[in-house]
């Protein structure tokens, strides 16, 4: 797969990635199997309710409930490139392939997740409401 078949263009406004990487509707089923497989990987760092999976990190934070403190496109711009937020953060921008540092070869040039793996999380964190 070439990179021009998995990296989209965006832009950022105000803080957010406003308009979808893709015009195919997010599977908030798949973004929950991303986000709980090693894929994305986000139970490495967040707890998420999936109570299936026994092992949950605490680095970042708790993302139960996420779906009402942040919009799609804020969420966005934290799975694409959270670095742009916080330089510093931990996160690893999941849809950029440039400038990145110790990187395995054969990961060389792909993002962890394509343009509609990003929306399928979107939509998965998304109906994590409040309780």
């Amino acid at each position: 797969m070439a990179i021009a078949d998995t990296l989209r263009p965006f832009e950022v406004v105000d803080g957010t990635i406003p308009a979808p990487l893709t015009a195919k509707p997010a599977d908030p089923q798949n973004g929950r199997a991303i986000a709980a497989g090693r894929q994305g990987n986000c139970l490495g760092c967040h707890r998420l309710p999936i109570p299936e999976e026994p092992f949950h990190g605490t680095v970042g934070p708790n993302l139960a409930g996420v779906g009402d403190r942040y919009s799609p496109a804020e969420l966005r711009l934290r799975l694409v490139d959270s670095t742009m937020i916080n330089p510093e953060t931990i996160m690893p921008p999941f849809h950029r392939v440039d400038e990145l540092r110790r990187v395995a070869r054969h990961y060389r040039g792909k993002p962890i997740l394509t343009a509609q793996e990003i929306e399928d999380v979107i939509a998965y964190l998304m109906t994590l409401k409040e309780e």
